[in-house]
């Protein structure tokens, strides 16, 4: 597993029958659940507060700023725009 990315390297998954593990072993594997520190989902919460969509810029930097890929910002945002939608 990749501590730094929250994310499972696909050859780690393979080893330990990720295939099966993950879903019948159709299509692609699923990634590892990420668990964001509280000083992520802190800073994260206070930028989404200002702003609710990122830029490839914005995202690159708070991505760098907080050890997470691009990938789980983008997807953090995301989900977290559907759950304010679901809330309203």
């Amino acid at each position: 597993a990749d501590e730094s990315s929250g994310y499972e390297s696909e050859s780690a998954g393979a080893e330990r029958g990720g295939a099966a593990a993950a879903g019948g072993g159709r299509g692609r594997q699923r990634r590892a659940r990420t668990a964001f520190t509280s000083e992520q989902v802190c800073r994260l919460e206070k930028t989404f507060q200002r702003q609710k969509y990122l830029g490839a810029t914005e995202r690159r930097k708070l991505a760098a700023a907080l050890q997470l890929s691009e990938i789980q910002i983008k997807t953090w945002f995301q989900n977290r725009r559907m759950k304010l939608k679901r809330q309203i």
